[in-house]
């Protein structure tokens, strides 16, 4: 992979095995320490705006992830209306069924949402994929009494959530931000010299 444009995504440092998990170029190349303007915290900007580099696909399962998770393009907008799609609908059934509706579209955005982060180490996925998967729990048992325990705002939880992690992304990216242009290095464990 080469790396040939800067971006402002921010991601989230990975450490396997003691060390970070690389500058995205290869599995074997790592990360070098600090941050600098081509740097997001620890892992490169590559790409389009908005793009975070993809760790190695080492594994059979890795490649499959990155094969069906559509990350641009068409194929991403096609999914994201498909989820705002099953929001509508929800809003046009009855009790039990508009919960299960729900449940099927925050069961959607969680799974992409955790695969992402698992792929990209986006950093507002970090929140949003296990909150939406919890919340689809949740709806699928409210569902399964047959009426809403929040008062039917499911999709409501759903954006408050989207919220929380976008601006967690957003206090991180700052927070890397300053730390990069001040040229001190964030304190806390590295992966050379231990905790500083």
């Amino acid at each position: 992979m080469t790396i040939s444009r800067e971006t402002k995504t921010m991601t989230i440092d990975t450490f396997t095995s003691g060390r970070p998990a690389g500058d995205g170029r290869s599995a074997e190349a790592p990360a070098t320490a600090g941050t600098s303007r081509d740097r997001a915290c620890c892992v490169p900007r590559v790409g389009g705006a908005g793009r975070a580099p993809r760790l190695p696909a080492d594994t059979a399962v890795k490649r499959g992830v990155d094969r069906f998770l559509p990350r641009w393009g068409w194929p991403a907008v096609a999914y994201f209306a498909a989820v705002a799609g099953l929001f509508g609908l929800a809003q046009h059934l009855p009790a039990p069924a508009y919960l299960a509706v729900d449940a099927a579209a925050f069961a959607a955005g969680g799974i992409w949402c955790a695969l992402n982060f698992w792929r990209s180490r986006q950093a507002h996925c970090l929140l949003t994929g296990p909150g939406w998967l919890l919340l689809a729990l949740f709806a699928a048992a409210e569902a399964g009494i047959g009426h809403s325990l929040i008062s039917g705002d499911e999709q409501l939880v759903f954006l408050v959530i989207l919220a929380i992690g976008l601006g967690f992304e957003a206090i991180w990216y700052l927070a890397a931000s300053n730390a990069g242009r001040s040229g001190t290095r964030p304190r806390g464990r590295t992966a050379r010299s231990g905790w500083r």
